[in-house]
């Protein structure tokens, strides 16, 4: 489940976060180069940027926003050349977590191939030390585009919340009474809309739109997307398992819609002891991951309570991908799908808005679990993953000691076990049917998008076209 947050809520566990030092155990695992990004600045000047700190007011930000928008501008492009039509895009959803953020560019600066990409950061919390981080990258183009539907910008509207939207958990009857908004269309659960939850949906659903169908730079884009966020860290080699991975499925499995670079099993086992490596290597996947899941209990009963580790039969010199149905929640992290893909999820727009699920994975599922006289998505992924979620500190995980640092080392170190595994010449590919939840039918989602305000908003998201580039001279 993806954390949905807003500006207002959930400051604790997110300021705790935010506030942490990148510790010493992190800074030394990264290159010396590399630490700029890690840097907290004073508050006084933005470098690359063409705002000054500040506060600025609703009006100020939506005025500042539709100008970027406008602009179109990638920067680093007179250094690294020209959007081409199968230039990867590598589409980043972040929200306000500035410390994962941080640590995801670090990995993604050191990525083999970074330089030919561009990453566009799609913003739903305007942040001019969010923005001078992003604009002060140097190792590839980088483009912004900020959510113009968000709660930091309709703080008392929609799809904000508006002060006579009904309460969450009014019931029919009660909503009826106070005449609030949307009362005769609660969710299936019987809860009314909040807009902390729905921005999620709203804003990816938007972003995508708006990279495949209104950017100049991508009119005749016919190259992959990956669809990351904030809090995930990527392999060096991802962009060489990316492509890999398209080789593989355009050779076996014409059908794979869908590519996917992360998961989220926390426990990779890796042996450096030879002896004990080959032992394991005749085990079976289930009795690995059986017998990784009590080394973990006990840990967990001694009082450790997280680590990462590496099958080497995951990352080996002939490395194994799997195809199978493609599930939202087992694969919606570092997904990767083009333009064809794209215009086949469009045609279903209506039910992907319509569905009554807060979850843009989740809508996903159901629309592919119901697409008419077609077979669900399927998705070819890697068994060593490249793209991992280190985002413990947040919405979902709230926990008094949250320390971003110490889940970040230990993705580091696993990093550096598996370094040798890395860019493998070719791969193995097995195809599986799923296990019985993996292709369990979607029979009602998860709530939370019963209003009818928020279906249409989504619908009309869909009908914009492309707007011709505006160059704007700042001052």
């Amino acid at each position: 489940m993806l954390s949905a947050t807003n500006g207002a809520m959930d400051k604790d566990s997110e300021e705790l976060m935010n506030t942490n030092d990148t510790s010493e155990q992190v800074m030394a695992l990264v290159p010396p180069e590399l630490h700029k990004y890690l840097m907290v600045h004073p508050r006084n000047s933005s470098a690359n940027s063409t705002e000054k700190y500040g506060t600025k007011n609703v009006s100020d930000i939506l005025r500042v926003i539709q100008r970027l928008n406008e602009a179109q501008t990638i920067y680093n492009e007179d250094i690294f050349g020209p959007v081409q039509n199968d230039t990867i895009i590598i589409a980043i959803q972040v929200h306000t977590r500035l410390t994962y953020l941080r640590h995801l560019i670090v990995s993604l600066a050191q990525a083999r191939d970074i330089d030919k990409t561009l990453l566009i950061f799609s913003h739903d919390y305007y942040d001019e030390e969010i923005n001078s981080l992003v604009r002060s990258i140097d190792f590839t183009k980088v483009m912004q585009i900020f959510f113009p539907y968000s709660v930091q910008t309709h703080p008392t509207e929609f799809p904000g919340m508006d002060p006579n939207d009904c309460p969450r958990d009014a019931k029919l009857e009660q909503a009826l009474k106070l005449k609030c908004n949307n009362a005769l269309h609660p969710d299936l659960h019987g809860h009314y809309r909040e807009a902390k939850y729905t921005q999620t949906k709203h804003h990816w659903w938007w972003k995508a739109n708006r990279i495949f169908n209104q950017l100049q730079c991508t009119t005749g884009h016919t190259g992959n997307v990956v669809f990351l966020e904030e809090d995930h860290y990527v392999a060096e080699d991802f962009i060489h398992m990316l492509n890999l991975l398209r080789v593989t499925a355009d050779r076996t499995c014409p059908q794979c819609e869908i590519l996917c670079l992360g998961t989220y099993l926390k426990t990779y086992q890796y042996h450096s002891n030879s002896d004990k490596r080959k032992k394991h290597l005749t085990l079976s996947y289930i009795q690995q991951v059986r017998a990784v899941s009590e080394e973990r209990r006990k840990r967990q009963h001694e009082g450790q309570t997280w680590n990462y580790q590496v099958y080497p039969n995951f990352y080996a010199s002939t490395q194994k991908v799997e195809i199978t149905p493609w599930h939202s929640s087992m694969h919606n992290m570092g997904m990767v799908f083009n333009r064809t893909v794209w215009e086949n999820i469009l045609e279903l727009h209506d039910q992907f808005c319509a569905y009554d699920d807060y979850n843009w994975d989740y809508s996903l599922l159901h629309l592919s679990q119901n697409r008419p006289g077609r077979e669900k998505f399927k998705v070819i992924l890697c068994k060593g993953p490249r793209v991992f979620h280190i985002g413990e500190c947040g919405f979902h995980h709230k926990k008094s000691n949250c320390n971003a640092s110490t889940v970040i080392s230990k993705v580091q170190k696993l990093l550096q076990d598996a370094k040798s595994y890395f860019y493998p010449s070719r791969v193995t590919a097995t195809i599986s049917a799923g296990g019985a939840k993996h292709n369990k039918k979607l029979t009602k989602g998860n709530g939370g998008w019963g209003d009818l305000r928020d279906q249409e908003l989504c619908t009309n998201m869909t009908q914009m076209g492309r707007q011709l580039r505006k160059y704007i001279y700042f001052a």
